[in-house]
């Protein structure tokens, strides 16, 4: 990684299909080994699921459910006269986002069915009702932060 300059921030283009740019993160997160098309397949086919199920716009239900699964703080270590501690920094809102998306469909790979269609669909249910694996793992996240909050004058 190069220390001279931050590189310039790359945005993403809107989806083709719902013009949404958080469409595009997540179908970009849950593709695997370059197939783009088939990771479009997949989430369209959960959308549409999504919305016969819920008879809302599937959109809106990611959107919450992405942000339902968003830490606002998360626990760095950093290590000081030979010990390491457990430090509480708030979450920039792009890397929260990102985090969300990867916790929700790390949850809904090691979730137990046949077909991955229905996992994401199951897991986008779960994480916009505030259940599921990544909401678990987020207040895991939160937890661990707050029980560190004295470590919090080490913040960098």
């Amino acid at each position: 990684m190069s220390r001279r300059r931050t590189p310039k921030k790359r945005f993403l283009s809107p989806d083709p299909f719902y013009e949404s740019r958080l469409v595009h993160m997540i179908v970009n997160r849950l593709m695997k080994k370059g197939k783009k098309s088939l990771a479009y397949r997949m989430f369209y086919q959960a959308m549409k699921q999504i919305g016969e199920t819920t008879q809302q716009d599937p959109v809106e239900v990611i959107e919450q459910a992405v942000r339902n699964a968003t830490p606002l703080v998360e626990v760095k270590a950093r290590r000081v006269g030979g010990s390491t501690y457990q430090v509480p920094l708030e979450v920039n809102p792009e890397r929260g986002t990102a985090l969300g998306i990867r916790w929700i469909l790390t949850s809904c790979r090691s979730r137990s069915g046949r077909d991955m269609v229905t996992k994401l669909t199951n897991e986008f249910l779960d994480a916009s009702k505030n259940l599921g694996n990544a909401i678990r793992k987020r207040d895991e996240v939160h937890r661990m932060a707050e029980a560190n909050k004295a470590f919090a004058k080490y913040r960098f």
